[in-house]
């Protein structure tokens, strides 16, 4: 049984993706058009703002229940398979830069006129990125060891001990230690998950901001086409499992 967070972010999800599909519909639009850069501007800015509501809904919805974005029933299992830390890996955007710019080289788009700065300066972002993942791995990693650290054990035998013993004062007691290190428990993987989030925003932003807002239409395009893809990949394929 789902709960009601995720029952709420499921609601919203498929009407965020159909947004998506609705915002890529208008990129490839006035991608056609060469002459239309406050164009661009305008649909960069509002692809941008659609991806920030995500992650505000999302951050809302995990004081409430932080363990939903972590089974996330929205996604088919295909997608489910290519998470990192509840959303996608930021190195992944970099590895698309990468293949646009090569693919562009022989079909002449606008990712082929990247200069050297440009160049220079996705490199340095790539950098950064790639030591934001790292600690966002490494707090994860963190969070997982200390499942298993003293205090947890010790709590672990207390309450198997009170249950052995049969007080309903000890039961009562060890409950609330309970309560209290699951509590920081779940505190952990928000931590974790808005750490994830956050170099996902950061990394939009960078590579945003390196780019010219033609290129940026482009790679928008590409990574919105890439996510619904997905996606649709993933439903059919769970459709035809349950047939």
């Amino acid at each position: 049984m789902n709960s009601q967070v995720a029952e709420r972010f499921t609601n919203y999800y498929e009407k965020w993706m159909s947004q998506l599909e609705d915002l890529l519909k208008i990129l490839l639009l006035v991608s056609r058009d060469c002459h239309q850069e406050a164009g661009y501007e305008a649909i960069v800015n509002k692809f941008t703002s659609h991806h920030k509501e995500l992650y505000m809904i999302k951050w809302a919805l995990a004081d409430e229940d932080v363990l939903a974005f972590f089974h996330s029933v929205w996604l088919s299992p295909l997608e489910n398979g290519y998470l990192w830390i509840t959303g996608w890996k930021p190195s992944m955007a970099f590895r698309l830069v990468d293949t646009l710019s090569k693919a562009e080289q022989q079909s002449g788009g606008s990712l082929r006129g990247m200069t050297e700065e440009q160049v220079k300066k996705i490199e340095a972002l790539r950098v950064k990125i790639g030591l934001e993942e790292e600690r966002v791995e490494s707090e994860m990693e963190r969070q997982q060891v200390s499942v298993a650290d003293r205090k947890m054990v010790e709590l672990v035998k207390l309450e198997i001990q009170a249950k052995k013993n049969g007080s309903p004062e000890a039961v009562t007691k060890v409950n609330e230690l309970v309560e209290v290190a699951l509590k920081g428990m779940l505190a952990g993987l928000e931590k974790v998950m808005k750490m994830a989030d956050s170099a996902r925003l950061k990394t939009l932003k960078g590579v945003l901001e390196v780019l010219t807002p033609r290129q940026c239409v482009d790679f928008l395009s590409a990574m919105s086409m890439l996510q619904i893809q997905t996606r649709k990949w993933g439903l059919k394929k769970k459709s035809l499992l349950k047939q």
